[in-house]
C-alpha cells in the first residue's frame, strides 16, 4: 500500500476491508500482552466491533462511532482503566506489528503510528 497524503488515512489503507483486518490482527496481539491483557474483557468482540468503528472515524472514514455512541470522549472512556506509558507504547507496539502484518508499509505505517500515539499518550492517567 502507498501512501496518498490527498488521501485519508481511511482510504490509505483501503478501507473497511482493510481497517477490519489491522483490527482482527490487533486484539490478539493486545489480549497476549501482559501488560494489556488484563485491562480487557475476556469476550473481545464488542471491544473489536468500537474499535473498528472509532477507527473507521478517526482515520477520516465514515462517523460509525458517533452514528452509535455519540461523541467518542476517549479519555473520559480511558478513565477507569490504569493507563501508564509502559501500556501506551505497548498498545502502540502492537498496533506496529499488527499494521506489518496485514502489509501495510511504510510510509502509511508511520503515519497510522504516529496518529494513534498523541491520543495514547494523552490516555495516561496513572504514573509508572
Amino acid at each position: 500500500m502507498n501512501f496518498n497524503p490527498s488521501l485519508s488515512i481511511y482510504e490509505n489503507l483501503g478501507g473497511e476491508s482493510t481497517l477490519r483486518k489491522l483490527v482482527e490482527a490487533f486484539y490478539p496481539r493486545v489480549q497476549a500482552e501482559p501488560l494489556l491483557g488484563p485491562l480487557f474483557p475476556e469476550d473481545i468482540t464488542p471491544v473489536m466491533d468500537k474499535q473498528f468503528m472509532f477507527l473507521s472515524q478517526f482515520f477520516g472514514g465514515p462517523s460509525l462511532y458517533s452514528d452509535q455512541y455519540g461523541h467518542p470522549m476517549m479519555r473520559a472512556r480511558h478513565l477507569p482503566f490504569p493507563v501508564t506509558e509502559e501500556r501506551a507504547e505497548a498498545w502502540l507496539s502492537c498496533m506496529a506489528a499488527a499494521l506489518h502484518e496485514i502489509g501495510v508499509e511504510d510510509p502509511l505505517q508511520a503515519v497510522i503510528l504516529q496518529r494513534l500515539s498523541g491520543p495514547a499518550h494523552h490516555f495516561i492517567n496513572t504514573p509508572s
